[in-house]
């Protein structure tokens, strides 16, 4: 199955310091997202597993307000790729 970014849903369980998300398809859980002292990174499917993305940001705790959008999309496309890596060794 083929999923887009709009089957990702992003739940805030911490506004900041660090700010931090968990990602969702429907009940499942693909990932935890956190920025924290200027680092944000992406684990799949949550906190502590598989790192998938890292970058430094303009935010140390909470993103810019003009970074958060692209750095969510960021986060969300990371995990649609390690979805359909996964699904592709699976075949």
């Amino acid at each position: 199955m083929k999923y887009s970014e709009e089957d990702i849903t992003l739940n805030q369980t911490c506004g900041a310091c660090p700010e931090q998300y968990e990602a969702f398809i429907g009940d499942r859980q693909v990932g935890y997202l956190r920025l924290r002292h200027g680092l944000f990174r992406v684990d799949y499917p949550r906190c502590g597993d598989e790192t998938i993305f890292e970058c430094e940001t303009e935010g140390d705790g909470i993103f810019d307000s003009d970074e958060r959008d692209i750095m969510l999309r960021q986060a969300k496309l990371a995990i649609l790729e390690r979805i359909a890596d996964r699904l592709k060794n699976k075949i």
